[in-house]
């Protein structure tokens, strides 16, 4: 699963070619949970304290998250970002 930020002790993932809606995943300490792009948890559970991040994140992200998503239904290049704000870096999809 191509992580594509980390922060805080939690991973933000998106897998290439993934079921709709368009979501994400977000792990942290052993908790796993897939948030729709609205930041509503639409399956599994996260701390609320990791959870508030991962929103706050999301907010932040909105825009990068839809084109990554776009990027990974076509196989594309996807990118990394850092918790608040940086892009890091380009990667070929695998």
């Amino acid at each position: 699963m191509p992580v594509i930020s980390r922060f805080y002790g939690i991973i933000i993932a998106m897998y290439f070619n993934d079921h709709n809606p368009p979501h994400f995943h977000a792990k942290y300490s052993g908790y796993e949970a897939l948030f729709n792009f609205d930041g509503e948890i639409m399956e599994g559970e996260l701390p609320k304290r990791a959870s508030r991040f991962v929103k706050e994140w999301l907010e932040q992200h909105k825009d990068e998250l839809n084109e990554n998503w776009n990027r990974a239904q076509n196989g594309e290049p996807y990118k990394l970002y850092c918790a608040f704000g940086v892009v890091n870096v380009t990667r070929q999809a695998s």
